[in-house]
């Protein structure tokens, strides 16, 4: 009987894991392949609380987060375990996603290995390798030692094109974000859960819901500053309005929020521990405006028919732009009251039909092409 095909799935931070939660559980479901889940642990967490939602067991914890580790740090430790784990456990393929540090370093492993790499979201780019940092130069460093590229949408795979990768080696897929929100929603709709930390009686009420996120390592220091500044002006501004920020973990982030906008002590202003996922869908939901710096968020909105306020100088997801889901603002504070007072007053521009990240089948779309690869037939 023939022995088959061997997929490695690695991931390690929280957006990695609902990104591919529905890869796992596809190839998990598929009897055409040999699947082995490895996760790096970097969102010790956050991870495991994505994990525990989607009910996914790993196989292997290569456990690489340290406190306060360097980039060069967790570069290391994850070239190292993975290295282990792939002499203990030879892979026929592996797959990553996205544009962390521990993605690249698990994709430069498998080149190692001389294992051909399949890249889950590739071909994002804003041309500009310091924004963001060090995602940019870490998917542009994947797009070179991949084998497979599952664009998530037409402008990505334009990208991998321009960038010389052959046509026959790139898959327009969708965005699995997409398909993971779909298993989330039903979730929340067959049982809806309760969000923790909020003060009591916070969110009933007519006043709109703002959601705040943030986390970027180049918004570090003055872009974060300005960003608690600007919430705390949106508060005076609009009593009515109820903003609830989930505080990232990193003291990066912890530290400005507390010294200006917990020094604030506005009563509409909650600050929360970081949430689950379904949790976090929650107050998705029912936002009128998420101000944040994530690339999730941003592909996450149409779906959800929802507005960002997108606290970044560059976007790598120019779709969510060109539909009017995303509003590219950077950490400035005057221009990010300004965007967010608009959508809060009514005066924003409607927001175009569609969905530019696909239907919610991107992971089925995925094991297919893997299969057809290691097959040996075209895809």
């Amino acid at each position: 009987m023939a022995m088959l095909p061997r997929v490695t799935l690695v991931f390690g931070t929280r957006p990695e894991a609902i990104k591919m939660a529905p890869v796992v559980r596809a190839f998990r479901a598929d009897a055409r392949f040999a699947p082995r889940v490895v996760v790096t642990g970097q969102h010790r967490q956050m991870l495991d609380a994505v994990l525990a939602t989607f009910e996914i067991v790993p196989d292997a914890d290569l456990n690489v987060m340290t406190p306060d580790q360097s980039l060069a740090g967790l570069t290391a430790r994850t070239l190292t375990a993975f290295d282990a784990e792939l002499r203990a456990h030879p892979a026929d393929l592996v797959l990553v996603q996205g544009d962390t540090t521990a993605a690249f370093a698990a994709g430069l492993t498998a080149f190692y290995h001389r294992t051909p790499v399949g890249h889950v979201e590739a071909g994002l780019r804003t041309g500009d390798l310091q924004s963001p940092w060090p995602e940019e130069a870490n998917r542009v460093l994947l797009t070179r030692l991949a084998t497979l590229h599952f664009a998530p949408t037409a402008a990505t795979r334009d990208n991998l094109l321009w960038d010389g990768v052959p046509a026959g080696r790139i898959h327009l897929v969708g965005n699995t974000v997409v398909d993971a929100l779909h298993l989330a929603l039903a979730r929340l709709d067959r049982a809806p859960v309760e969000v923790p930390g909020l003060p009591p009686g916070f969110l009933p009420g007519g006043g709109p819901l703002v959601l705040v996120t943030g986390h970027r390592r180049e918004n570090f220091g003055p872009g974060f500053e300005a960003i608690c500044h600007a919430v705390a002006d949106l508060a005076r501004l609009f009593p009515a309005a109820r903003f609830v920020y989930p505080v990232h973990l990193n003291p990066n982030v912890r530290g400005p929020v507390g010294e200006i906008l917990r020094a604030a002590g506005a009563a509409n202003v909650a600050l929360l521990e970081p949430l689950g996922y379904l949790e976090f869908l929650t107050l998705f939901r029912r936002a009128a405006v998420v101000l944040s710096d994530s690339g999730g968020v941003q592909e996450e909105a149409p779906t959800l028919g929802k507005r960002v306020v997108l606290m970044r100088d560059t976007t790598e997801r120019p779709e969510a732009v060109a539909s009017g889901h995303v509003q590219l603002v950077g950490p400035h504070r005057e221009r990010i009251v300004a965007a967010t007072s608009a959508i809060l007053n009514g005066s924003a521009p409607p927001l175009l039909p569609g969905n530019p990240y696909g239907d919610g089948h991107a992971a089925t779309a995925i094991a297919d092409v893997c299969h057809a690869h290691l097959s040996g037939v075209p895809a």
